[in-house]
């Protein structure tokens, strides 16, 4: 992924970096002195971080439905792809809305502060790879009438690569394990290149026969949209990280 292809963005370290410096000295505070309904406390975060991974779980079988749309033709299959991400949108909103009232109603100390907001933008990032699921589905709808072009240049098989990554990412966030989210970020370099391949390829088809341009267009598409998706596991994979050591790291300058 080259820096233009990168959307910028703040990570969730530099947007809380002064949160942190302000309840600092109360970082080593016991949690029980500070939080007397700790046991209530643990259920709500515990429930967050369930819809946090709930959220994962559709958004690799949202990627995975649209693909198998895609290979099968089937214009349905793809629609109810496109449907589907309601619910993504709808567990997205409930987590926001849970963590912004812990937040509120517990005061809770710097560490699970930072668990909390980290889970928010990571419940984010899931929604917007939930959104470009949809938009591969989208593409696999309008493809299901032609026959496959070029077996779609490997679109299947980068869309699986792409399901893989979310599904490794969101077991490092279970685990919260920093080695294995830089692992798994690491990994969509080869999306990348696969990616580019895909793109090089459908241009040669469409160059070749102008009757190839509109599928070769949905394919070039559809696999974009399957990048970012991976771009996005790598800005998770930043969150773990922070997560975990309280260091801003870029794992893929």
């Amino acid at each position: 992924m080259t820096e233009q292809q990168r959307e910028p963005r703040e990570t969730i370290g530099t947007m809380t970096q002064g949160v942190f410096e302000t309840v600092e000295g109360h970082r080593d505070l016991p949690i029980e002195a500070s939080h007397p309904l700790r046991s209530n406390y643990d259920r709500e975060i515990a429930e967050v971080k369930d819809n946090v991974l709930r959220m994962g779980s559709l958004v690799e079988s949202q990627i995975r439905a649209a693909i198998s749309a895609l290979v099968t033709h089937d214009a349905e299959a793809a629609l109810r792809v496109i449907i589907d991400d309601r619910q993504i949108n709808e567990v997205q909103r409930k987590a926001t809305a849970m963590i912004a009232a812990v937040i509120a109603t517990q005061a809770p100390v710097a560490r699970d502060l930072r668990f909390l907001l980290t889970l928010d933008h990571v419940s984010y990032e899931l929604e917007r790879m939930g959104d470009h699921a949809s938009s591969v589905a989208k593409q696999a709808r309008k493809l299901a009438p032609f026959p496959p072009l070029g077996n779609y240049v490997d679109l299947p098989v980068l869309g699986e690569r792409v399901a893989e990554l979310v599904r490794g990412i969101i077991r490092a966030l279970v685990d919260v394990d920093q080695d294995r989210a830089r692992e798994v970020a690491a990994l969509d370099d080869e999306v990348d290149d696969l990616y580019h391949a895909i793109f090089d390829r459908v241009l040669v088809l469409m160059r070749e026969d102008a009757a190839n341009v509109e599928a070769g267009t949905r394919i070039l598409f559809a696999s974009h949209y399957l990048e970012r998706i991976g771009d996005r596991v790598t800005n998770i994979a930043e969150d773990i990280v922070f997560l975990a050591s309280g260091e801003v790291e870029d794992l893929n300058p």
